[in-house]
């Protein structure tokens, strides 16, 4: 984790895991909207996808909301929900899924759009999948997002292996 370029506040996180799958088992987990769903969501939070379109300069909406009313982390678009918007930047099947991410908010501290890059490297029977997330918004602690993040990259595992 650190600073971005993009200025203060901008920070960067990196997550990784690694699955026994393909990279293009992984990749396809991050393409289709019933996987996604599955998959990146926190431990906290339940995930619906409201619409979906993979192709580079399609996107989707996903909303993310917590399972219940007591959780330390207020919601980005309401108390208990984070809703986003993600447009595809670049799908290379098996490689790499790049992302730009812009919460649905009214808060400055969560505003602004954010890089998701997703990277797919296999060896050996398994493969290492990477989440950069670039430009955090200056009210998401990288901390938090990592936590997140990594959360999430388990329940891919778990969906991968199982």
């Amino acid at each position: 984790m650190g600073q971005d370029a993009a200025g203060p506040g901008r920070a960067t996180s990196t997550t990784s895991v690694r699955v026994r799958a393909t990279a293009d088992a992984a990749y396809r987990a991050c393409t289709d909207p019933d996987a996604l769903v599955a998959w990146r969501v926190p431990d906290a939070m339940t995930g619906v996808v409201h619409r979906f379109d993979a192709r580079v300069g399609g996107g989707y909406r996903m909303s993310l909301t917590y399972r219940t009313a007591d959780h330390e982390v207020a919601g980005k678009s309401g108390a208990h929900t984070d809703t986003f918007r993600g447009t595809f930047l670049e799908l290379v099947p098996g490689r790499r899924v790049v992302e730009r991410v812009e919460f649905e908010t009214d808060g400055p501290a969560a505003a602004g759009p954010m890089t998701i890059i997703t990277t797919f490297v296999e060896s050996d029977g398994t493969t290492e999948v990477t989440l950069v997330h670039q430009d955090l918004p200056p009210g998401v602690r990288p901390e938090d997002n990592e936590l997140g993040t990594r959360q999430s990259l388990a329940k891919l595992r778990a969906l991968l292996e199982g």
